[in-house]
């Protein structure tokens, strides 16, 4: 028997068939979908009833093609959430975090409950779209949605509740709200007051393995399929990812990479200390009771919207072009701070690149493979200072980094990754995020005794790619120039 993994990116979603055999994961993507947003007005949303028309595709897919499935697992991106009626319908479409409607909230929230304050009860990275301040931000608009709102449920739990008519939230994504307890595991009542919510809108949260219920009757009848049981995975796509990460030790630093990055450590508890507030780092929560310790890097995104900017102006060219010219471009030539946040979401990115680096004073990439260049070495660097902070945060040294996801795929960034970091890069596998969702489904069901073992599988099953550092003087001198040029310190 196989189980069913719906992994959502923040521009494609995949359902992926996965079943052990012979003692090896065994996977296969059955169905691809688009994810796009939808600009109407002023407002970007996600398009969460084609999300949910796929994944019902998806379950009839798999049904067509015989394969016997015992279990169900969505994982997607954090933050974003729909709003649910007394009714038990759905309010509105889901506004997308790349929504404006946030900015100036966080001082708003900070002014009423101090900053210090929120980081000490949940320890998480302060990022403009956090749930919380969009939660302020209808509050603050009196939001006719939010007034008639009786439950929130996250992206996951949205889609989860559609199948089953259960509502529930999973606490590794509830964790990146910014409004439950790091130690408690719990909804924090003062910070949900405090952004004048009622704490009646958050649903009860339910671990990463617990079964919600099965499938619908309604369901049931219009997919032609029996009552399938709907597993509550690590429904934050980085928490999968991570269950995934195929480390031999207990100590490992990770990097999970798409259209964001994300570098940080596994461990049993948070880090809530001053330093950890200062560098803004995050402890979200993980499978098996863990805390991922982990800071937000703004990713291959900085390239899709390049690419994206490129396409429109008639200038299209695939990835692997746009790759293959940054590897013939000059190296260190010029940097960014990717993180910056000019780089949330502007009109034209490969303009914003092209203006850091003017106003920097350094030279102006010209071409599209320079400007991918310059992306892809300025990630690189911020991950080496990430990577060093992680260490002193977590008082552990790593002797490499895992890094896991579709960002793999772009070996020279994994190159220029292991040449930044001074130590070797281990990248595998791709799909980082559905063979999470799937080893969580597996433990679930007793297939699989423990998260190590697991871990072990997805080696044995997928392999791992070594890329070992070089010129390591011409880095070196690299990382002192981008400190000097981003105005971050060492």
């Amino acid at each position: 028997m196989s189980v069913l993994a719906f992994d959502l990116g923040a521009s494609s979603g995949r359902a992926v068939v996965g079943r052990l055999e012979g003692g090896r994961l065994i996977i296969e993507e059955i169905h691809r979908f688009p994810n796009d947003p939808v600009q109407v007005g002023d407002r970007l949303y996600w398009d969460i009833l084609r999300l949910y028309h796929e994944i019902k595709h998806s379950i009839v897919k798999a049904r067509q093609r015989g394969i016997d499935v015992r279990s169900i697992g969505i994982d997607s991106w954090a933050v974003d959430f729909g709003l649910i009626g007394a009714n038990g319908e759905l309010i509105a479409n889901p506004y997308h975090y790349r929504d404006r409607h946030t900015d100036g909230m966080m001082d708003d929230v900070f002014a009423k409950l101090g900053k210090a304050s929120i980081y000490a009860k949940t320890g998480l990275q302060f990022l403009q779209f956090n749930t919380m301040y969009q939660l302020a931000a209808l509050a603050k608009a009196d939001s006719p949605a939010l007034a008639a709102a009786d439950k929130l449920l996250m992206i996951p739990d949205l889609l989860r509740y559609f199948l089953t008519g259960v509502m529930k939230g999973e606490y590794t994504n509830a964790s990146t709200t910014q409004l439950l307890g790091a130690v408690e595991r719990a909804w924090d009542e003062a910070l949900v007051d405090g952004i004048g919510v009622a704490r009646s809108l958050l649903p009860d949260v339910v671990q990463p393995g617990t079964v919600v219920g099965p499938l619908a009757p309604r369901v049931q009848e219009e997919l032609i399929v029996g009552p399938i049981p709907v597993v509550a995975v690590a429904e934050h796509d980085t928490a999968s990812a991570v269950v995934a990460v195929p480390a031999l030790s207990p100590d490992f630093a990770y990097l999970s990479s798409g259209t964001w990055s994300l570098l940080g450590t596994e461990l049993d508890r948070p880090v809530l200390t001053e330093q950890a507030l200062e560098w803004n780092f995050t402890n979200e929560g993980g499978y098996g009771g863990t805390y991922r310790l982990l800071k937000n890097i703004m990713g291959l995104w900085l390239v899709q919207e390049c690419k994206r900017a490129w396409d429109k102006a008639g200038d299209a060219k695939p990835f692997a072009e746009l790759v293959t010219q940054a590897e013939e471009a000059a190296p260190h030539a010029s940097y960014i701070d990717p993180d910056d946040d000019r780089f949330l979401s502007p009109a034209d990115m490969p303009a914003e690149i092209r203006a850091y680096c003017r106003e920097t004073g350094q030279p102006v990439p010209a071409s599209s493979g320079a400007v991918v260049r310059c992306v892809l070495e300025s990630l690189a660097l911020k991950y080496r200072w990430t990577l060093e902070r992680t260490e002193r945060l977590a008082e552990k040294t790593f002797a490499g980094l895992h890094i896991v996801g579709g960002g793999i795929q772009n070996e020279l960034l994994c190159r220029l990754t292991a040449n930044a970091i001074r130590r070797p890069v281990w990248a595998g596998p791709a799909e980082g995020s559905a063979i999470g969702n799937v080893l969580v489904q597996l433990l679930a069901a007793g297939d699989i005794p423990s998260l190590a073992e697991g871990r072990r599988i997805v080696r044995d099953s997928f392999g791992v790619a070594t890329y070992e550092p070089e010129d390591a003087e011409t880095w070196a001198a690299a990382y002192d120039r981008f400190l000097e040029i981003t105005g971050l310190q060492a």
